[in-house]
């Protein structure tokens, strides 16, 4: 039983309004708040909470700070960190604002900004900044795990944006559902449809593909592998055509 459920049974609550409440005033720590948010919110959702990294990273199926390598100008490269990884289902971006600017306090106290004060024009465009930066470390991947179908941008303690490409080309992530609703703020997690919603990028996410036929009930990773699969014999159509003129 997760820390929420343990909580809410103590005190016979909605275990959602515990994750609601705890979380509120967290702000501008995104590196302490992180991990423990995503914790909680994988109980609240009723998915599995990720695993311990391994040394070998074909392995590392579900893990915190998933390590990628990519190129960069001049022959240089990068590592970086994907703050929260699973194969076949998303890649998760991290970032925590504040709600308002830290107020005046002696030189002895240390305040935080964070990323940006939310709501604001800094704050927006740095939540773009994260959702290319998430692309960035999704295109790092091996080739042989093909694209994710989410991409998850977080400010911890405020919101989480979803971005979807059902394609699995990597070229057409866009807000899901909907531009209007893709930002699931800290209070919507009170309803039930959200939750479930998050549970299904945690674990089934190519259900959530419009275009999909509601009662297939065929898992999600083979329906991945099939298209990659798909998607390669294209490719290689497309330059036995070329050769062949």
């Amino acid at each position: 039983m997760g820390f929420l459920m343990k909580l809410a049974s103590a005190r016979t609550i909605n275990p959602s309004d515990i994750f609601i409440e705890r979380w509120r005033d967290s702000g501008a720590a995104e590196r302490a708040n992180c991990q423990p948010f995503l914790l909680e919110l994988c109980d609240l959702i009723g998915v599995a909470r990720p695993d311990p990294t391994r040394n070998d990273d074909r392995l590392n199926l579900y893990v915190f700070e998933r390590t990628v390598i990519y190129p960069r100008a001049y022959g240089a490269v990068s590592t970086g960190r994907i703050d929260l990884y699973k194969r076949g289902c998303f890649v998760l971006e991290a970032k925590q604002g504040c709600d308002h600017p830290p107020a005046a306090a002696p030189s002895t106290t240390r305040t935080r900004r964070g990323m940006a004060v939310r709501g604001g024009a800094h704050w927006e465009r740095t939540m773009r900044e994260a959702c290319i930066q998430a692309q960035t470390y999704a295109r790092a991947l091996p080739p042989w795990e093909g694209w994710p179908p989410f991409l998850i941008i977080v400010d911890v303690g405020h919101s989480i944006e979803l971005f979807a490409d059902f394609t699995l080309s990597g070229t057409r992530y866009g807000p899901f559902p909907d531009a209007s609703s893709s930002r699931i703020l800290l209070e919507d997690l009170a309803r039930p449809e959200i939750r479930a919603r998050l549970a299904k990028v945690w674990t089934t996410p190519l259900d959530l593909d419009p275009e999909r036929a509601p009662d297939s009930e065929v898992s999600p990773l083979p329906r991945l592998a099939a298209r990659q699969r798909a998607k390669r014999a294209t490719a290689l159509e497309a330059g036995s055509c070329q050769r062949a003129l």
